[in-house]
């Protein structure tokens, strides 16, 4: 896992890449939080679709539900890249719309697309 720091007008953003899973379960997200915030001290954090399980596209898992809910409970932003054209689901797309909506856990295609979204 790497993770470097971008500026943006809403301050500093952890962007986390990583070649391996890093969010399985909500344990794993528990971990990341951890990790990232300890590391870096950001709110922000910004992770590519691959480093988390398909699961988490799933919405009838619930672990969406359960990871995001332990960013907001830690007061953290989360911005999460990648091609989400692949999904059928209209209830995903549904969720990504209006997460959109919020600011404070988005999804796009690309990071300027995220930070963008974020601020």
């Amino acid at each position: 896992m790497q993770v470097r720091t971008v500026q943006s007008k809403i301050g500093p953003i952890a962007v986390v890449t990583s070649d391996e899973l890093l969010i399985k379960d909500v344990q794993s997200a528990l971990d990341l939080i951890a990790t990232v915030s300890f590391e870096t001290g950001h709110s922000t954090i910004i992770l590519h679709k691959s480093a988390i399980c398909e699961e988490f596209f799933d919405l009838k898992t619930r672990l969406a539900g359960e990871i995001l809910q332990k960013f907001t409970n830690y007061n953290l932003r989360m911005g999460i890249v990648g091609d989400f054209s692949q999904y059928t689901s209209k209830s995903l797309h549904d969720f990504i719309y209006e997460s959109n909506g919020g600011g404070r856990i988005v999804f796009g295609a690309d990071e300027e697309e995220v930070i963008k979204l974020l601020g």
